[in-house]
């Protein structure tokens, strides 16, 4: 019988089984940063690499990139992410305490006849709901600078004479033209962004792929990398965090052929859910109103996931049509000489919170009922492909230098094909446990009968039931397995 998941449980987990450990922990930590440990990033890149497979190496249309994380900020003026990326923040007055004002559902609007009538809700933080000041909108692009930060400038507007205004302690008159109301602040060219998603990347040099693929429409280009926001509220472990990492594609069409590569998308994207390991009943596809639409999209469905904390979005996938490139200016030109403006339909899915839904998904805690005691179980059911360890090798006891000795040979041989892990520490029941934590599909034990008959025990994760294997057996065995 399973037990209800938590989102603590599942936060233990990680932290005391070496898959993701608080960010600056020594020093504090630092609000919403985590770090991957040794499961963690074996976790984190089974899944890249199982994306990039499935999505870049197995298609004919569609081309790897690795864009950098630093861009030119006319690229997103151009993208309208400066004026149009950005979230609805609200502040409580009394403790001054700030959120997204839509995860509050301010304001709550109830209509009585013709007389609307708005209650705003209680602050999570101080508790008071007439403290609230006017919803303003906060761009999420996080800001930094480049090269020397030089100090503030200001210039004549009538000529280009310039000051040192930190050295100044009043406006002086302007040597050249006499005034003093004539000074602007220059702007500083230093400050640059952090990308907010990788899709720019993609668009950016989408003339450059043009010019050395030579591709035929549709194609599509896609991209693993790290995005940055300035989220309001972060929160819920690594579910939104400032710093995520992106797998995404711009596939690029006709225009008559959105719909139907829209749906194609759609399936590939179930597909990847399903080959995750996530169960149907788990994922919910919502329609995002238009009025709730991105400024660059005019389709667009989140694929939301049941986690502990509620059904939020674990992947998007949006109709962008040809904004992009034509903000960019770039085109396309077909065999035929005909020059237009390709559309884009762009499947967009976090890494992290892949990881984190596997985790949930995969997460389960069964009463097991013996004859001596009532056992709790806590295993983590991935697919066997997704598992950080395919295979955990014991020697049966380690005070014997013969049953260590072979286990050692036995894991060096198997190392050099799967992800494996040498255990002798504890009893065999203890490690069986330790390796269900973490998800590990098969352990494998070494005996006496190992040195005396050529044969190894390997017991199954799901089942708990053991089998005994030739060593001569093994490749063979565990290639049909995994």
């Amino acid at each position: 019988m399973a037990t209800e998941k938590s989102i603590e449980k599942i936060i233990s987990l990680c932290k005391r089984r070496g898959f993701v450990f608080p960010g600056s922990e020594i020093y504090g930590g630092l609000a919403n940063a985590w770090d991957y440990g040794p499961l963690g990033i074996e976790l984190k890149n089974n899944i890249k690499a199982r994306w990039w497979k499935t999505f870049v190496q197995n298609r004919a249309d569609m081309f790897g990139l690795d864009a950098a994380l630093l861009m030119n900020t006319k690229v997103y003026e151009a993208s309208g992410h400066l004026k149009e990326f950005s979230d609805p923040l609200i502040e409580c007055k009394a403790c001054h305490a700030r959120f997204r004002a839509d995860e509050l559902g301010f304001p709550i609007q109830k209509t009585e006849g013709t007389v609307e009538i708005f209650e705003p809700p209680k602050c999570p933080n101080c508790g008071k709901r007439d403290a609230w000041a006017a919803p303003k909108q906060f761009n999420l692009m996080l800001k930094t600078h480049i090269g020397p930060v030089d100090e503030p400038f200001i210039k004549c507007t009538h000529n280009s004479f310039t000051r040192n205004l930190s050295k100044l302690s009043e406006l002086p008159e302007c040597p050249t033209c006499g005034k003093k109301d004539a000074w602007a602040v220059m702007p500083d060219d230093n400050d640059i962004y952090f990308r907010p998603e990788t899709a720019q990347g993609i668009f950016v040099n989408f003339k450059n792929i043009i010019d050395t693929m030579r591709p035929k429409l549709p194609f599509g280009v896609a991209q693993i990398g790290k995005a940055f926001r300035n989220e309001i509220t972060p929160g819920n472990f690594i579910f939104r965090t400032r710093e995520f990492e992106q797998m995404e594609i711009e596939y690029f069409i006709k225009e008559a052929n959105w719909q139907e590569s829209f749906e194609t998308w759609r399936l590939a994207i179930l597909d990847w859910i399903k080959d995750l390991g996530i169960k149907n009943e788990e994922i919910h596809e919502l329609e995002v109103p238009k009025d709730e639409l991105a400024h660059y999209s005019k389709r667009t469905i989140d694929f939301e996931y049941k986690f502990p904390f509620g059904q939020k979005e674990l992947y998007g996938l949006a109709y962008r049509t040809d904004f992009d490139l034509k903000n960019h200016q770039l085109d396309y030109t077909d065999s035929e000489g005909n020059k237009f403006t390709p559309h884009v339909i762009e499947p967009s899915l976090g890494v992290d919170r892949s990881i984190l839904a596997v985790l949930c998904s995969a997460y389960t805690e069964e009463q097991l009922v013996n004859e001596d005691k009532n056992d709790t179980r806590t295993v983590l059911r991935f697919p066997n492909w997704l598992a950080p360890v395919k295979i955990a090798v014991f020697p049966l006891l380690k005070n014997k230098p013969e049953l260590v000795s072979k286990a050692q040979e036995i894991f060096d041989q198997l190392k050099t094909k799967y992800a494996c892990d040498f255990d002798d520490n504890g009893n065999v029941g203890k490690r069986y446990r330790r390796q269900d934590e973490i998800g590990t599909p098969y352990c494998l034990t070494i005996d006496f009968d190992t040195l005396e008959k050529g044969t190894v025990t390997v017991r199954d994760r799901d089942t708990m039931q053991q089998e005994t294997i030739k060593l001569t057996d093994l490749d063979k065995y565990f290639k049909e397995k995994l």
